[in-house]
């Protein structure tokens, strides 16, 4: 089985279209049906549904791509060992990252330096749900993501996961909301509150969700959005409150023309925490390669730094 063919086939695979994996690949249309059909003949099986725009899958190949990215991962590491020994770290580092305040994930600043110490790195950062991500770390597709693993023991029984850093969440209110006036919120006191939320597969969604089911407590959610830049517009513009992260506040606060209050939550008498953490998802074995390592153990010098600055 040779490499470039299980490079073509995860390229159609995750292209989903002749002609965009062939240029990836950087080999004429044919070359790549050619590679497919090699590949097919040396497992025994098709690994493509002939005819189907976009390209899918058979059963067969859904199994094969995993494996495939993991065996393109270990190449790619043994040949990146020949390299750091002769020179310095060369690829490309895919990192997955969601949305986080800069106070909190001083994301830019951190792949900044790093970049400065291995210049002939590339680097592609991607954004996703961080249910996604675990997935996208866990099949190779990302070399290691930044997010909040929603089930950490589900996730570490598939990832290393490093917790990194943790922050409260607040409530978000316009100026004008009956809660406005107080120092803090009980929580019960959000029994029968709009909400503007984010969508349902994000870490905090979850785990907001799971604190009022647990309490008992209800709330009608009258608007889903995907950044927390929206959230904070819709509550400044009456629509209901939010549960942000403390960090957010710090971001928007400069603002003069957001009307908004951020106010400690007290009174969780649940075991669901109100907090959000970002972890360091990293593969385990052959998938963590050197780049993604170099990079886990500069950001972990980076935390612990700010972690001393601020103690």
């Amino acid at each position: 089985m040779e490499l470039r063919h299980l490079r073509h086939f995860v390229a159609l695979a995750e292209e989903r279209s002749f002609t965009r994996a062939a240029a990836r690949e950087l080999i004429v249309q044919s070359g790549l049906s050619s590679s497919v059909r090699a590949l097919e003949k040396e497992v025994g099986a098709l690994l493509f549904v002939r005819g189907t725009r976009p390209v899918r899958l058979t059963t067969e190949g859904e199994a094969l791509l995993p494996a495939a990215r993991r065996t393109l991962d270990a190449a790619d590491t043994a040949l990146q060992a020949v390299r750091d020994v002769h020179g310095g770290l060369t690829g490309r580092l895919r990192i997955g990252a969601y949305q986080a305040s800069r106070h909190l994930v001083p994301l830019a600043a951190w792949l900044s330096c790093f970049v400065r110490e291995h210049p002939g790195l590339d680097i592609e950062v991607r954004q996703f749900p961080a249910t996604e991500m675990i997935s996208m770390v866990a099949d190779g597709e990302l070399d290691c993501a930044l997010a909040a693993a929603p089930d950490r023991a589900r996730t570490a029984a598939l990832l290393d996961v490093v917790e990194l850093v943790t922050e409260p969440f607040v409530l978000a209110c316009p100026p004008d909301h009956p809660l406005a006036a107080r120092d803090e919120v009980p929580l019960p006191l959000l029994d029968g509150e709009r909400f503007v939320e984010t969508h349902s597969r994000w870490t905090g969604r979850l785990l907001t969700d799971a604190y009022f089911a647990e309490a008992g407590l209800t709330r009608r959610i009258v608007c889903e959005v995907s950044e927390w830049a929206m959230v904070s517009d819709l509550v400044a513009a009456g629509l209901g409150v939010a549960f942000v992260p403390a960090s957010l506040s710090r971001d928007l606060l400069p603002l003069p023309d957001l009307p908004l209050r951020f106010l400690p939550l007290t009174g969780n008498t649940t075991s669901v925490r109100l907090e959000r953490r970002v972890d360091l998802l990293l593969p385990r074995g052959q998938g963590l390669n050197t780049a993604t390592r170099r990079f886990a153990e500069h950001v972990q010098r980076e935390v612990e730094a700010a972690a001393h600055m601020t103690s």
